[in-house]
C-alpha cells in the first residue's frame, strides 16, 4: 500500500469516527458524535447463534446429523480438529459481519470494543476457570497472528485488538499472550481447496517463539471469524506440540452452512477480496 493510500485510509477512518453523519451499518442518522459510528439499535441487535451446532467446531448441524447421536458434523468425523472445542458468538452475516468489516477493512478501531464483549460472551461458554491447585496457571488467550506483510499493510492485527477488549470483559482469570505465536510464512488462497488440501496448505505456517510461556497451560486461540476452522486447528496443533496442555478456539463470528444445504455459506457476489481473506481462516 502506497504512502498516499495509507494517508487516505487514516483520514477516512478519522473522519468517520469524529464526524459521523449516519450509522455505518443501517444508515440511520446518528444523534451524537461517537468514536464508533454505529447506532445503539444495531449494536443491540447482534444476536447469538440459535441453531443446533457441532460440539467440536460449532458448524450448523443438519437434521439428519442430529439423529446420529454424537452431535458432530461430518467434517469433524473425517478430519478431527486439533482443538478440543470451538465456540463463536454469532453467525457471520448482517450487522455482525458489518461491524467486523468496520474494524478489519475500514480501520475503525473502536469497533474492537463491542466485538471483544461478544468474544468474551463466547469464551464464557467454555466455562474455563483457574485451577486453584496450580497457582498462577490461568487460561491464556492467544490471538491468531497475521503474517508480517499483512500486518504492515493493515497496520494492526484485529485478533489482537479483539482479544485485548475481551480480556477486559472476562473475570480476572485469563491471561493474554499476543506474541507467543507467529505466522512464519504466507499461505496461498484456499478458495476451491478441499479439507485435506486446506490442512496441507496451512501446515508449517505458524511457530511458537516462547514455548516456556504456554507449557502446561490451557489456551484459547482467538480470532474474528472462523470459516472451516483449518487455521485455528493448525494453531492448536503447533501450540500443543510446544507443550500446551489443552487448546480451545473462540471467535466472534462463524460462517455457517445454509440450513438444509451441504455447502458452506458463500460470500455475496462482488466480495472477492473478502472471500480470499477469509479463505485462509
Amino acid at each position: 500500500m502506497s504512502l498516499v493510500a495509507r494517508f487516505q485510509t487514516v483520514v477516512s477512518g478519522l473522519s468517520a469516527v469524529l464526524f459521523p453523519s449516519d450509522c455505518r451499518l443501517c444508515n440511520t442518522p446518528l444523534i451524537s458524535v461517537s468514536r464508533l459510528p454505529v447506532c445503539s439499535d444495531c449494536l443491540n441487535s447482534l444476536a447469538p447463534v440459535h441453531a443446533p451446532q457441532c460440539v467440536l467446531c460449532a458448524e450448523r448441524l443438519a437434521p439428519a446429523q442430529l439423529l446420529i447421536g454424537d452431535a458432530q458434523c461430518q467434517a469433524c468425523r473425517d478430519y478431527p480438529p486439533e482443538f478440543e472445542r470451538a465456540v463463536s458468538y454469532g453467525e457471520y452475516n448482517g450487522g455482525l459481519r458489518g461491524l467486523i468489516h468496520l474494524l478489519k477493512y475500514d480501520g475503525i478501531l473502536p469497533a474492537a470494543r463491542p466485538l471483544g464483549r461478544l468474544l468474551a460472551f463466547a469464551i464464557e461458554e467454555l466455562r474455563l476457570r483457574r485451577d486453584d491447585s496450580i497457582p498462577n496457571l490461568l487460561p491464556v488467550l492467544v490471538p491468531v497472528p497475521l503474517h508480517g506483510s499483512k500486518r504492515r499493510e493493515r497496520r494492526f492485527n484485529q485478533a489482537d485488538l479483539i482479544a485485548r477488549a475481551a480480556q477486559k470483559c472476562l473475570p480476572a482469570s485469563f491471561d493474554l499472550e499476543c506474541g507467543v505465536l507467529v505466522r512464519q510464512r504466507e499461505t496461498r488462497s484456499q478458495v476451491g481447496l478441499d479439507r485435506e488440501a486446506r490442512i496441507k496448505n496451512m501446515r508449517g505456517a505458524f511457530r511458537v517463539v516462547t514455548a516456556e510461556r504456554i507449557q502446561g497451560r490451557t489456551l484459547i486461540v482467538v480470532d474474528d471469524v472462523m470459516t472451516t476452522g483449518t487455521t485455528v486447528s493448525e494453531c492448536a496443533r503447533v501450540l500443543k506440540d510446544a507443550g500446551a496442555d489443552r487448546v480451545f478456539a473462540a471467535t466472534v463470528a462463524r460462517t455457517l452452512k445454509a440450513a438444509g444445504t451441504p455447502g458452506f455459506h458463500q460470500p455475496p457476489e462482488g466480495e472477492e477480496i473478502e472471500a480470499l481473506d477469509l479463505a485462509s481462516v
